[in-house]
């Protein structure tokens, strides 16, 4: 197995060798303090552009725009230049997200947006656009956002029945997905429908969907490409992000858990055969992605039809081998959620390692996770909140209590340093000296209301359920609601913080073998709202210690549902029947009130 590809010398050498203008001519700034104190004492406006290593129009931008010696000498009389990787910075990737890679923003010193472009400009209409922002630079007609609103803490019918609608309205019937010109699995409408499944319109939704995307697989490496243009699923863009791959294995190992059929699993190994054979790292940590481009800014013609010997002989895409928070909490959170449905017993190391990795090298003093290795770096929401749900993930596969604790501790740090104080948790803490002010993201509060709702299931501290409603207000306000494609996420965290739960415990020795059994029943259990619990009474007792459970000699298994628990269960085989009992009525009344 070759676990570092991007070592390849010839393909380093024509990476290095394809954009050295770009980088030698123009005075590139940090996004910082500094820069825009310059900025003011120049008296000049900042251009941001932001990229992406694996975009292959920021390699054309470098290659065919900013080498030209007149766009490097208008760039340095004029502007105070900033140069971001998109991957490198989440508060500014969400912010400016729809702009897509490259986004060529310019702000005031004082960091008010003026213009704002996206993707790939030529030369000659980016000289235009330098010269006009220079010789006016006041902010043009932008489309009017409203300011984050506080809302309920739980959607009002109307709005409910509004996002259901959009859910609807939202998918393609003919091709699976969403009704796009791009197409790609969306993780939180694949979710609702498998949460949903017991109802023939969302089971279906989620078979065709998962049967569709199964295109963006690439059938060589493994590992899913971003998305396929056109409004087919056809024509991939071959480039492989961790979110992507994280994301659809998760997915694809929930819908393996829920159907239990082969392919599901088969492609859900096919995404973590990609993880471990090209991002994974020698310390056990997974990069953030691999380029399409096997020579930045060329389209790799034919490249992904070859087999593994053709595509070797022709250089290897360049895998960026940075290791972010966010990107290994999602990597552990999706290989421990393979490892709860199949068992695979490689895929929870794995999890592990990651997340043991980044908790060492990436937390700061003040308990939250940085994105990156500098000490001084701003704390992200996403490192800390993917970390968080990746403990807690563990903690409910294996009952180690640590992974609980980790999860706690973070969740208490986000609250403390990232609450937003109407509503919601900002993208990250607020750098001094820098006056672009991070806000609340519709995206993050998704994942945050979900976390610290479960998180307060497991704990029974009511900190962590008020957490889950404060961002639950941000995702009810107005303006939230008329984002795209974010129904179905918050339409999950609506209907998780109105109700308890499927509640799964196990009680008996780790030691014993039919205690393990039980919990490996409880494990396969299909749905992603579990409460999953082992009570090994040598232990003390449960964190969250809300059930009186029966002192038996012998190791017994218990399900609670809709305000009742089943009788003790001592086989898998009577435990899983006695879940399928409990469960089928709620999931019926569920869908009934949903329709």
């Amino acid at each position: 197995m070759i676990r570092h590809p991007n070592a390849c010398i010839a393909a380093l050498l024509l990476a290095l060798l394809a954009t050295p203008a770009a980088h030698a001519a123009i005075d590139w700034q940090n996004w910082s303090p500094q820069t825009f104190a310059s900025a003011r004492q120049q008296d000049k406006p900042v251009f941001l552009y932001l990229e992406a290593v694996w975009c292959h129009w920021c390699h054309v931008m470098q290659r065919q725009t900013l080498s030209r010696p007149e766009i490097q000498a208008q760039l340095s009389r004029d502007f105070v230049a900033v140069r971001v990787d998109h991957d490198a910075d989440p508060g500014l990737a969400n912010r400016y997200r729809d702009y897509g890679w490259p986004a060529l923003v310019f702000l005031s010193p004082e960091g008010v947006d003026l213009v704002k472009r996206a993707g790939y400009i030529g030369p000659d209409n980016f000289a235009r656009l330098l010269d006009a922002v220079a010789r006016d630079p006041t902010p043009e007609p932008q489309a009017v956002v409203a300011p984050p609103v506080a809302g309920p803490t739980q959607l009002g019918e109307p709005a409910r029945r509004y996002l259901l609608q959009r859910h609807d309205e939202s998918f393609d019937p003919e091709l699976g997905g969403l009704r796009t010109a791009q197409k790609f699995l969306d993780r939180d409408s694949v979710e609702y429908a498998l949460e949903h499944a017991d109802d023939p319109v969302e089971r279906d939704k989620a078979l065709l969907t998962l049967d569709a995307a199964r295109a963006l697989i690439d059938p060589v490496w493994g590992g899913a490409y971003q998305y396929s243009t056109g409004r087919a699923w056809s024509t991939p863009h071959h480039e492989k992000i961790m979110r992507v791959q994280a994301g659809y294995l998760r997915i694809y190992a929930l819908a393996y858990g829920r159907f239990r059929r082969p392919e599901d699993l088969q492609t859900a190994r096919d995404l973590q055969r990609y993880l471990m054979d090209f991002l994974r790292s020698p310390e056990g940590a997974f990069h953030v992605s691999q380029d399409a481009d096997v020579v930045p800014g060329q389209k790799s013609a034919g490249y992904y039809a070859l087999d593994d010997a053709g595509r070797r002989a022709r250089g290897m895409p360049r895998i960026d081998t940075s290791l972010y928070g966010d990107a290994n909490g999602m990597a552990a959170e999706a290989l421990a959620t393979l490892y709860a449905v199949s068992g695979d017993t490689s895929a929870l190391r794995a999890a592990q390692a990651a997340l043991d990795w980044v908790l060492q090298h990436r937390r700061g003093a003040d308990g939250l996770l940085r994105h990156g290795q500098a000490p001084d770096a701003s704390a992200h929401l996403s490192d800390s909140l993917h970390v968080a749900r990746a403990a807690l993930r563990l903690y409910e596969v294996t009952a180690d209590r640590d992974r609980l604790d980790t999860a706690d501790a973070l969740a208490r740090a986000i609250d403390a340093g990232l609450r937003h104080p109407e509503a919601g948790f900002v993208t990250e803490a607020p750098i001094t000296g820098i006056p672009v002010r991070p806000g609340p993201d519709l995206a993050e509060n998704i994942v945050a209301a979900r976390f610290f709702n479960r998180l307060g299931h497991y704990t029974g501290k009511a900190a962590h359920r008020q957490s889950a409603q404060h961002a639950m207000r941000h995702l009810a306000g107005q303006a939230a609601r008329m984002d795209a494609f974010e129904e179905a996420g918050i339409l999950l965290s609506d209907e998780e913080l109105a109700r308890d739960p499927l509640h799964l415990t196990v009680v008996g020795a780790k030691s014993d073998a039919s205690a393990e059994a039980l919990f490996q029943t409880a494990l396969r259990t299909a749905g992603s709202y579990r409460r999953i619990e082992w009570w090994d009474r040598g232990e003390g007792p449960l964190p969250h210690d809300d059930v009186p459970y029966p002192d038996f000699e012998d190791s017994a298994a218990y399900v609670c549902t809709a305000g009742r628990c089943s009788r003790p269960s001592r086989t898998p085989e009577e435990y899983a029947r006695q879940i399928g009992r409990l469960t089928s009525s709620t999931t019926t009344t569920a869908s009934a009130v949903r329709r």
